[in-house]
């Protein structure tokens, strides 16, 4: 397998062997919280003292050799169903390797390599001659290369997670092509990172001989140099956990509950206690890592001290700062894969996510079978998510992303139960609604025709149907859950903040801060030829104008406004083609359609407009990202933040217009039947349905939601799932059916599609919407939240599935909370709350018919209100119009005599106006119009103020840190200081001792 290994160290490094391999069986609550329990297995490797460990350069000889045992297979785990563990991989590699310190060596041996073997390619520019097809062994100097036992060899090649010797193991990956341009610039950028002390092996592709595998592994010394450079957190001492102090009664109680439970079936939702391994940095005290003192830190083994996704990130750290070309800021392996000269880097996964035996049999594999096993299969829909165990495979920014969304979902059962609840309130209370009844026994009631010509009289007792489902949604319980919603949301938000905070002290991210970031490289080519001093690193940067900086935004704010106005548009059409359609449909010659021409109009409507959303979705990410580059932003962080502000602003006002359309504006401003307002004198603006308007709201929010998450669970799963079987297919053609079990790791990373470009910035805007779908018009869909939890059932699983077996792995990163997103969250609670004061008082009936109840009704007077007061309310709510005070152009084309025996002389409409015999203004509004509106607008301002009264009670009452772990940090940062003088001092003693005791030695030699 034609390879080079390289470093940039002159000496050769010491080998060190694996000491013993710990597995680590570790439960899972709800709290994320990790139990302690390790199992030591003897160690496969021989012991410190071998003679094929001890050879003083490292390198095996053949008299060590020849002494030395043949190194023993890796032992299978035992057998135990009620635990799982992760067996010894390959991935556990030496820190020793073989190095070549002069360049001229290489060359020499690429050339004898070259001379000695045929059918090789031409050399090219940055040392691709150095290259060997797959499967051919590499050609190093005799005095530095060391051959592996076949076994380690063996493995090492199957699994792929190691260089060729089966010892280092590889940290990161980078992918070109030979025919690939900026080679000049990617030589000097190897060049650099042999320099920094990374050692590289590359490698031929299986598949394609014009793609190259750069394989990366950084040694220990260059691990904790950047370490501590990073300031990376390390283990250094087991917690000591106290219980607090009971008293008797306390005590008693809980003997009592805990027997009870006793009883009970265990938490189908927890995992066991041996099912995840033992995460030990979780349950250690941490300190920022140091050399001068890394005799404080628990380093059992050197291999494993540093897990993976730190491994990777110190090396990503180091790529981002090694020059490709002379020049102040030529640097950073993300300029490189911008202008192509990369085509990919990732880190690698841990091996297979699948396995041939069972995992409670002979245990996980590795993490990435055990993320499998325990969160990613259908199987464990169920289950809490090993949180920790994200955390360590995918870093903290995925792992908080994980938990934001679990919480999210888990405050969503509450939400689904009560609108649930209340659903089935107006279910069980549809016999009794005086109003549903009225209606559907107004046989005698005439209603004028809701469009132009076409539309014919229609009796009220045909919209009986849709009274009873308006009433399943608007009933008296909408208001108590409208304000439920409001409370919940400040709820979920406040609880967020203090389950981040235990998260960011498990996980040590409490006293974490974003290094100072580095400048864009658009911006440093926009302003290069102008600098200021930076107040933090005291350096000279490039410096924007405040008039550049400020025409920029406010061109960008232009764009911004041009583009709603896009949006305005595009409902504008929405409801020009309700307007016209709902007569299309009156006169079609389908009954079924002519009969339900209104609903019909409704349906096609809210279809055509979420095929127009998801094509404006298209068009509003190129604006957005035109927008954001040309306010030229200075960091990567101000780039992200002005990118989702826009993206959420655009999406967010794309799929709810249509919304506050029909919640606001529809059938408000249509005027009265012999005098409707008309667009462009032409068409008369759409009306109601004849129960009310909030059936056509239900009916949007309805489709629209699921039409919408069924089309991003497609999106996000279906489309990786297409591209990586016709991957799969187009490899099994070329090489046969069993090529890809017999491929490296890196191949197969490689053929799996990489993390979009914007990160997770889909993933949360999908639930940010759904989040706004969910509160805002609530009041008119109480089953929006159950809706929502059944998709994040779902998703949680489908993001689970999507990261661990169709996407490469990505960078582990780190994070302290979910950023901008929470304060749109919290924009997003504040909207709900007015929307859904507007939605109950002007889109629903309840304010009318709680006026009508207290001042018009049979009980007017008597301070009481119920379904017997509500008698004669559908006859109040109706107006008389007089069909011969018609327009031209809205007279039916039928005078009713067909459908009622005579011809109609007067029809009803819904309105608050006088008669048209009235002795005063005919048509005028009535005085029960006038306590309506009032009644709305008091009902606004007292319904906002009591809503945000109790939300900020809330907030203030609940800390943003929970007590206990406020103790459990003070005490912690007590035990520290006590631990570190504790160690300090015993170091101390040691030296003083040794110091006797050489003294002592030296003394008695003396004659």
């Amino acid at each position: 397998m034609g390879n080079v290994i390289v470093s940039g160290n002159s000496s050769l490094q010491r080998a060190t062997t694996l000491s013993e391999i710990l597995i680590f069986p570790t439960g899972f609550d709800l709290g994320g919280q990790v139990a302690i329990g390790i199992s030591h297995w003897n160690s496969p490797f021989p012991p410190r003292g071998h003679p094929l460990c001890d050879s003083p350069d490292g390198v095996r000889s053949e008299a060590s050799a020849a002494a030395a045992p043949q190194l023993p297979e890796y032992q299978e785990p035992v057998s135990c169903p009620a635990s799982l563990s992760i067996n010894p991989i390959s991935s556990l590699c030496s820190a020793s390797q073989e190095t070549i310190s002069d360049s001229s060596t290489i060359l020499k041996d690429v050339k004898l390599l070259m001379e000695s073997l045929e059918g090789l390619s031409t050399p090219s520019k940055d040392g691709d001659s150095t290259l060997l097809d797959p499967g051919t062994s590499s050609i190093l100097d005799d005095n530095t290369r060391t051959d592996p036992a076949p076994e380690v060899r063996g493995r090492s090649r199957s699994s792929g997670l190691c260089f060729s010797d089966g010892k280092c193991h590889i940290d990161y990956i980078l992918v070109y092509r030979k025919s690939g341009p900026q080679s000049e610039k990617r030589e000097i950028f190897e060049r650099n990172i042999r320099a920094e002390g990374l050692q590289m092996e590359k490698e031929l592709s299986v598949c394609n001989s014009d793609v190259i595998f750069l394989k990366l592994h950084a040694p220990w010394e260059v691990l904790c140099r950047y370490a501590e450079l990073m300031n990376i957190r390390m283990p250094f001492r087991r917690k000591i956990y106290y219980m607090h102090r009971r008293y008797k009664f306390m005590s008693r109680m809980e003997k009592r509950i805990n027997r009870f439970r006793g009883w009970l079936p265990r938490k189908p939702m927890k995992f066991d206690n041996n099912t995840l391994p033992d995460l030990e940095e979780n349950e250690s005290f941490t300190a920022p890592f140091s050399r001068s003192r890394i005799h404080h830190f628990t380093i059992h083994n050197k291999d494993t001290f540093f897990n993976n996704a730190t491994r990777s990130r110190i090396v990503h750290h180091i790529l981002q700062r090694v020059k490709y070309e002379e020049g102040k800021d030529k640097m950073g392996l993300n300029r490189l894969l911008s202008n192509s000269s990369y085509e990919a880097a990732f880190p690698l996964h841990e091996g297979s996510y699948r396995s041939k035996n069972s995992i409670r049999t002979h245990g996980a594999e590795n993490h990435r079978h055990l993320l499998y096993e325990c969160w990613a299969w259908w199987g464990v829909w169920y289950k809490y998510q090993p949180l920790d165990l994200i955390r360590r495979y995918f870093g903290e920014k995925i792992g908080l992303y994980f938990a934001w969304l679990g919480w999210y979902t888990g405050m969503l059962f509450p939400a689904a139960l009560v609108g649930l609840m209340v659903f089935l309130y107006g279910w069980f209370t549809l016999d009794h609604c005086q109003v549903s009844k009225e209606i559907c026994q107004a046989t005698d009631i005439i209603m004028c025709p809701i469009c132009d010509e076409y539309c014919p009289y229609l009796r009220l007792s045909d919209s009986c149907i849709y009274a009873k489902v308006t009433h399943l949604f608007d009933n008296g319980a909408t208001v108590f859950f409208a304000v439920f919603m409001a409370v919940w949301a400040t709820v979920f938000l406040e609880f967020w903040k203090r389950r981040r905070a235990v998260l960011a002290y498990d996980w040590d991210l409490i006293d974490w801060e974003e290094e100072e970031e580095e400048i864009r490289p658009q911006f440093e080519a926009k302003y290069s030829k102008k600098e200021r001093m930076n107040p933090i690193s005291g350096k000279p940067e490039p410096y924007q104008a405040f008039t550049d900086k400020y025409s920029r935004l406010i061109v960008s704010a232009s764009g911004i406004f041009f583009m709603i106005l896009v949006v305005i548009a595009a409902v504008f059409g929405i409801v020009i083609y309700r307007v016209i359609t709902v007569s299309t449909f009156a006169a079609f010659g389908w009954a079924l359609i002519r009969n339900n021409s209104q609903v019909a109009t409704t349906g096609t409507a809210v279809c055509i407009n979420f095929c127009i959303i998801m094509l404006l979705n298209v068009l509003y990410e190129k604006v957005a990202l035109l927008l954001t580059n040309l306010e030229q932003p200075r960091t990567e962080s101000e780039w992200e933040n002005s990118f989702t502000l826009k993206m959420f602003l655009f999406q967010f006002v794309n799929l709810n217009s249509s919304t506050f359309y029909i919640a606001f504006f529809l059938g408000r401003f249509t005027g009265r039947p012999g005098a409707y307002i008309r667009l462009i004198n032409r068409w008369k603006l759409e009306e109601c349905h004849p129960s009310g308007c909030l059936i056509d709201l239900c009916m949007q929010m309805g489709i629209i939601m699921v039409l919408k998450q069924t089309w991003n669970n497609f999106m996000e799963l279906g489309y990786p799932l297409i591209q990586n079987w016709w991957t799969r297919r187009r490899l099994r053609q070329e090489h046969g059916p069993n090529a890809k079990a017999s491929f490296p790791q890196w191949e197969r990373d490689y053929n799996l599609q990489p993390m979009n470009a914007y990160g997770l910035f889909d993933e949360y805007l999908e639930m940010i919407l759904q989040f706004g779908f969910t509160t805002i018009f609530v009041a008119a869909f109480p089953l929006a939240p159950l809706l929502a939890l059944l998709n994040n059932i779902i998703e949680i699983r489908l993001d689970a599935y999507k990261f661990v077996t169709q996407w490469r792995r990505p960078l582990p990163s780190q994070a302290k909370d979910i950023g901008i997103w929470y304060g749109i969250l919290e924009g997003i609670g504040i909207l709900s709350v007015i929307t859904n004061a507007f939605v109950i008082a002007v889109t629903s009936d309840f304010i009318p018919r709680l006026v009508y109840a207290y001042k018009y009704g049979p009980c007017a007077g008597q301070g009481r209100a119920g379904e017997r007061c509500m008698m004669g309310y559908v006859n109040a709510s109706l107006s008389m119009f007089r069909v011969s005070d018609f327009e031209n152009t809205s007279v039916p084309r039928t005078d009713g005599s067909d459908m009622f025996g005579e011809a109609v002389k007067y029809c009803r409409y819904r309105d608050y106006r006088e008669p048209p015999d009235s002795p005063g203004e005919p048509y005028s509004y009535t005085l029960q119009f006038w306590h309506v509106l009032a009644a709305r607008l008091a009902f606004i301002i007292v319904f906002e103020h009591m809503v945000f009264t109790i939300k900020n009670l809330i907030a203030y009452l609940i800390p943003d840190l929970p007590k206990d772990l406020r103790d459990r940090m003070r005490r912690e940062k007590y035990l520290i200081q006590e631990m570190m003088y504790e160690a300090e001092l015993e170091r101390l003693q040691k030296e003083k001792n040794e110091k006797k005791k050489n003294y002592r030695a030296h003394h008695n030699a003396l004659p």
